[in-house]
This record gives C-alpha cells, structure tokens and sequence, in this order.
C-alpha cells in the first residue's frame, strides 16, 4: 500500500502490530476514566421557584446541604405568585410562597403546605441625611404615602412623628412591586388592618393596582435597586435584603403604642403572640398583633409539593433536602435573621411533608425521612 494511500508523509514510521492495540487500549482506558470522573463530579438538579423574600435562605441552605449532598439548587426568585403556578403545574419540585393558599385551593390543586421560618417585611427610605433606622412611621402615615395622600417628606404628618429630625423638603417617591408578590401581601394586610381607606380601595393581594405615583420594581432586588438609586424613595423588602443592601429601614409604631425596631425579636415576639402557635393555624395574619416589642409586619413563607407526584425522583430529592434543612439548617436560618419554628410548628411541617406519595402510591415522603433521619 503507498503512502498516499496511508495519509501517511513518507518519513513517518510505520506502526507496528504490536504497538497498535496498546495505544489503543490505553486510550480507550483514558475515556473510560474521564468519562467515570465527570459522571461521579455530575451533581443532581433541584429545581424550585418562587418568593424572592426566601431566597437567601434557601440557597443558604443548598450550599450547606451540597457539601456533603452532590445536589445543586436552581431556585428562580420570581415571586410567590409565579412559584404557586409553577408548582401547580410540577414544572419544579418545590414552590414556594409568603402566603398560605386558602385549604380550598390547596385540595384543588392537591397540594401540600409546608410551613418553614418567620421573617418579616420592612419599609425602607432613601433620605440624605437621616440616620440609619431614625424615622419614625405610623401605619396610617405609611397607607397615605402609597395611596397619594402624602406627598413630601416635610409634610406635617410625618414631622409631627419626628420632632427630632431635620426632614428634608423633598418629593416622596413610593416603590412597589410590580410582581405577584407575598412581601406585598402582608404590607397590603398590614395596611387594610390600620387603614379603611386602603382596606377599601386596595384590600389585600399579592399584586396590587398601584397609582401612577407609584414605582413599580419586579422581585425584591428590583425594589432595592429602585430605592437605592431614587433619592425620597421608599418600598418594603424582606428583613435580610435591609442588612445585606445597608438600606435604611424605618421605626414602625405596633400596636402597643411602640415605635419598633425590624428584627428577629420582634419576629419571634409576633409568633408568639399569633396563632400560628397557639393553633397551628398557619393561614392565620402575623399582622398588627398585640404585645410589647412585635414588629407589625411580621411574616411567614411557605414550601408548597404535590400531594401525589408526576415526578417522583425529583420530588424525592426535594423532600430528602427540605427535611434536612428542617433538622438540621437552624444555624443557617439564624445567621440569616430568620426566625426558625418552634419544635411543634416543625412537627407538623414533617408530617406534611411524610404524606407525600407518587402515582403508584409509594411513600415518597416518609422514605426521605428515613433516610434523613438515619444519616444522622
């Protein structure tokens, strides 16, 4: 055979037998071993959506659970309304939500309602020269400021609850969310519970038809972005976007006549206080309740599964990660400034998630938690 023949230059050595099968098979092996290698590094997809205000720490919780789970968590922040139709039609294994769908919609849509930690939505300025967490605000003030009643922030409303501070003559500019939003309704609830007129013309929703006068801003980055870059702004975003933006959240009078501060003491103050503990009724308002130190607008936030799954290996992935966070994430919930459900609360969010089954009827809930609760 002629080295054209070969597409081979002339000068070129000539394999021999010998040499041919080796190469060969240590080629072959070198596949072998790199495609082994990128299976084993492969890690699996959990797949989840919904409220932007619970994000941090579900992806908190994620990269804790990924070192020593190779799971990876795509969660897209879009909102609770958004997360409510994705799960409803299983395009993710989990969806999330602030807001509890009445029992009727849930039997509906058979789906399964898991409460996991309390939070709390804050107003937030952007006013130059006025200190961090100085200004004070009424629920009645702050209904009049989104519904246009209250347009400066040298109004006589609002000096009259700050004799102390130097307020600037400057244009309110309100940001709200554009998106179907949980933060959005327990302000709206908050509202409708201090003030008739905005119980009347904008109730309680998670998408609310906002006046021209006000910003709309899609998730709660949105929000912080619009206020960071609108001098006189002011929106409401979940409690751990203030610290992690250094935002300028507000005093905010609570029932008892105080001015209080956003925090996790206030949160667990209106736990405590709600009926969420003292019934486990968890469609029940964490708004405007009484006692010393609550913060008024305090909130909860939800996982929500199907009763019966179309997908049950990702369904089974999804329960075996949100029961470990349960068990064991509440160093990730507290260093987030979230407030973890007390042992009775998480009780009944494992048995909500333990009544999980596919089509066939297998278990799927109650294997994850064994299999959870034996890997110690």
């Amino acid at each position: 055979m002629s080295d054209r023949a070969m597409n081979r230059h002339p000068d070129q050595p000539l394999l021999n037998d010998a040499q041919t099968p080796a190469l060969s098979r240590r080629a072959t092996l070198s596949l072998l071993l790199a495609t082994a290698w990128g299976t084993a590094r492969a890690a699996e997809t959990l797949t989840g959506a919904g409220s932007s205000a619970a994000a941090p720490l579900y992806r908190a919780w994620a990269a804790a659970y990924g070192k020593t789970q190779d799971v990876q968590l795509q969660y897209e922040a879009s909102g609770s309304s958004a997360g409510l139709k994705k799960i409803r039609a299983q395009e993710v294994a989990f969806g999330a939500s602030d807001v509890a769908p009445p029992e009727a919609e849930l039997n509906r849509d058979q789906l399964v309602l898991v409460p996991t930690f309390v939070t709390g939505a804050v107003p937030v300025v952007n006013l130059p020269r006025i200190a961090r967490g100085r200004l004070r605000l009424t629920g009645e003030v702050l209904a009049q400021i989104y519904l246009g009643g209250i347009t400066r922030w040298s109004a006589p409303e609002i000096a009259a609850l700050n004799p102390d501070l130097s307020l600037p003559d400057l244009a309110i500019r309100p940001v709200g969310r554009s998106d179907g939003s949980g933060t959005t309704w327990y302000v709206a609830d908050y509202l409708s519970r201090i003030s008739p007129t905005w119980k009347e013309r904008l109730g309680t929703k998670t998408s609310l038809a906002w006046g021209e006068h006000v910003t709309g801003a899609k998730g709660s980055d949105g929000v912080v972005r619009t206020v960071q870059e609108t001098p006189g702004a002011i929106g409401y975003v979940d409690f751990n976007y203030v610290g992690a933006n250094s935002l300028n959240p507000v005093l905010l009078r609570n029932s008892a006549g105080e001015f209080a501060n956003a925090g996790v003491a206030g949160f667990k103050a209106a736990l405590r206080a709600s009926d969420w503990a003292l019934k486990a009724n968890f469609h029940a308002s964490l708004a405007n309740l009484p006692g010393p130190g609550v913060w008024p607008i305090t909130m909860g936030t939800f996982v929500l599964m199907p009763r019966v799954s179309d997908k049950p290996a990702e369904t089974a992935r999804a329960l075996r990660f949100l029961m470990w966070a349960l068990l064991k994430g509440d160093s990730v919930v507290e260093g987030l400034s979230f407030v973890r459900l007390p042992d009775a609360l998480q009780a009944s969010a494992f048995k909500a998630l333990s009544s999980v089954v596919d089509r066939q009827g297998r278990k799927l809930g109650a294997e994850a938690f064994s299999a959870i609760a034996q890997a110690g």
